[in-house]
């Protein structure tokens, strides 16, 4: 007989860690993966629309990436848990890094802020963008009371400008500009 999808152990508003551990479903480590576990299906939307290469490849990375983070949010440091869990490391880091530098290669120089859009794919990641962001800010608040894994939240940090750069490579890809912010727009 197959697994049920329900175990009915969260009906009392609490969710169990990597390692046993039961928290209530609206702590901060659960916030953090969860917006992590956003970010992810947010991808899952851009990777549903018309395939980009070489960004939709890249995308597909990222996500696989990110379900390592969850893992890596989701499990405490302490006690070390006693299997291995997939950990975000400095190399992960160091790859956004080497995508974000191919890609601005390709891109003319920015000479003025951008709004998110342009096409469809961008807009899409810069949403993506913004739901990043707001895990970085949960990454952080959980590493200011528990211990989380080295490089989780620098990860996220870079995981935003990459989705940036991968905005603005999308658009151009497509033959369609980034929408320049006009300061003084004409009502």
């Amino acid at each position: 007989m197959a697994t049920k999808i329900y175990t009915k152990t969260g009906d009392k508003g609490t969710t169990g860690l990597f390692g046993g551990q039961r928290v209530p479903k609206n702590s901060i480590r659960i916030e953090a993966y969860g917006a992590v576990d956003e970010l992810n299906a947010v991808l899952g939307v851009f990777l549903s629309l018309d395939n980009v290469p070489p960004v939709s490849d890249t995308i597909t990375t990222v996500s696989h990436l990110l379900f390592n983070l969850g893992s890596d949010l989701a499990t405490p440091l302490t006690p070390p848990p006693s299997f291995d869990i997939p950990r975000i490391g400095k190399e992960h880091i160091h790859w956004l890094e080497q995508q974000i530098d191919s890609m601005e290669s390709d891109l003319e120089p920015l000479k003025a802020f951008i709004l998110p859009g342009g096409s469809m794919h961008s807009a899409q990641l810069h949403v993506a963008r913004t739901v990043c962001r707001r895990a970085e800010r949960c990454a952080v608040t959980l590493a200011e009371t528990e211990e989380i894994g080295e490089f989780a939240v620098m990860f996220l940090n870079r995981l935003s400008d990459f989705l940036f750069v991968a905005a603005r490579r999308v658009n151009a890809a497509l033959g369609v500009p980034d929408v320049e912010w006009n300061a003084e727009v004409a009502f």
